[in-house]
């Protein structure tokens, strides 16, 4: 059966403790098929699903540098939850909607 390869859905936002939150979507992946690598402008993800031929991956970038040495991931029932602190706190500005 060939790989029909997908996008997972991805959501990430800051916390309050200075950290980009990632969670990936990754149903009915088991955890020994994970690969992630992390650098600090962004992140690869690839996860196979042998039994549906569905193979999930992806590159995505950052918004601001992060410390991929310190970053922490935990798996649970389809759901890859990444925590990584920004290697400086992030300037923001607020922007004027009319």
């Amino acid at each position: 059966m060939a790989m029909v390869k997908m996008s997972p859905d991805v959501f990430s936002c800051s916390d309050d403790q200075g950290n980009m939150d990632i969670e990936i979507d990754l149903p009915g992946v088991e955890k020994e098929s994970i690969e992630f690598k992390m650098v600090e402008d962004g992140f690869f993800i690839r996860a196979k699903r042998e039994e549906t031929g569905v193979e999930y991956v992806g590159t995505y970038a950052f918004c601001c540098p992060v410390i991929p040495e310190k970053a922490v991931a935990k798996y649970s029932n389809g759901k890859l939850i990444v925590t990584a602190p920004y290697r400086e706190a992030p300037d923001t500005v607020d922007v004027k909607i009319d």
